[in-house]
């Protein structure tokens, strides 16, 4: 017998639509993706981007206090953090991120949701039910998919950039900008496009400077947000310039970056507390392989307004694999809801109950 519906993906879209699905009895399978070397360089492991995350601030139901009582009573052993368990001392911002996405996925096994640790590598949408391909050589075939499989940030890969993810290293200044360690100090944001600006611009609200670098002489983003950066005197352009290191140490993280000129000019260094990296995002979708219709950029193409569908009956999509635009935790959730709702309204169509 063909599943129900299988979830392609482990980050909030993906426990969110499990979550709907079980209590739908659906009796929902998920795959959360595998622990792999691959995985891990390309920052596509189990439970998503969330869980590469630290304090998290903005998702509705966590206000500032300390959680982790909670958790040990809610996770089951092997699987309650290590600080907890350890009784090691967290910020009191009230969750993070890896709390976060345990949770999550607790709360959709609560309900009855099946979870293999397996990527999804391969997919045949053309017949029905459809056939799902994991890298372990099994094949699962559902009456429907939900692929909530995100997108990945870009990065230089610079080893020291690594090395303060998450320590004043950053790829989203909505999800972090706004966080103590960043307010009233100088910052960097990395890019010359449309993201890059928005970014700078957002984070002058809590900086005292925003230094823009940019490879080149000109930015790369609309004229109207040219101007924007232009009349804003926080931000501080740094011209032909490329980040070749971001500076710090382990207790402190991000104190600097160091700046090399691509014009043969003597390389710099500026005082930062925080490296933002606006260079764009990377849709999880080379899986797909023309099964769906993909936007130019590679984002998933839902094609009704207000509806996870894809070009594909039975196959929907949600969180960041298909959302370019807001792309946060709490957004990705509430689609994922969505999807879940719709494929269990599809399968009601076809007389699937």
């Amino acid at each position: 017998m063909p599943e129900k519906v299988v979830i392609i993906g482990s980050g909030p879209a993906g426990w969110a639509a499990a979550i709907y699905a079980a209590r739908a009895n659906l009796n929902p399978l998920v795959f959360e993706g595998a622990i792999t070397p691959e995985n891990n360089l390309k920052g596509t492991l189990p439970l998503g981007q969330l869980n590469l995350t630290t304090e998290v601030e903005n998702y509705p139901g966590f206000p500032s206090g300390d959680s982790r009582q909670y958790l040990g009573s809610a996770l089951p052993p092997d699987r309650v953090p290590y600080w907890v368990t350890a009784n090691k001392p967290q910020p009191s911002h009230g969750i993070n991120g890896p709390e976060l996405m345990e949770l999550m996925r607790q709360q959709a096994i609560n309900f009855g949701t099946r979870v293999t640790t397996d990527d999804i590598v391969k997919v045949n949408f053309k017949k029905h039910p459809f056939v799902l391909t994991a890298s372990s050589g099994d094949t699962i075939e559902t009456l429907t998919t939900i692929i909530a499989t995100g997108a990945r940030a870009n990065y230089l890969g610079l080893p020291s950039e690594d090395k303060f993810k998450n320590n004043g290293v950053s790829a989203c200044a909505v999800c972090d900008g706004a966080l103590p360690r960043f307010r009233n100090k100088p910052l960097v944001v990395v890019g010359g496009g449309d993201s890059a600006v928005e970014e700078a611009t957002y984070l002058t609200k809590f900086a005292s400077v925003v230094h823009l670098v940019h490879r080149r002489d000109e930015l790369r983003a609309s004229r109207i947000m040219q101007e924007r950066a232009r009349t804003n005197p926080k931000i501080n352009f740094k011209w032909n310039r490329t980040l070749s290191e971001v500076l710090g140490n382990e207790p402190d993280g991000v104190t600097g970056a160091r700046l090399k000129s691509t014009t043969g000019a003597k390389d710099e260094s500026v005082d930062c507390s925080g490296v933002f990296l606006a260079i764009g995002h990377t849709p999880n979708t080379d899986f797909l392989k023309g099964q769906v219709e993909l936007e130019p950029t590679g984002y998933i193409r839902w094609t009704q307004p207000y509806r996870t569908y894809t070009s594909v009956e039975g196959v929907v999509a949600a969180g960041d694999v298909a959302d370019s635009y807001y792309k946060q935790a709490v957004t990705a959730a509430g689609s994922g809801c969505m999807a879940a709702l719709d494929a269990e309204r599809w399968l009601a169509s076809q007389g699937h109950h």
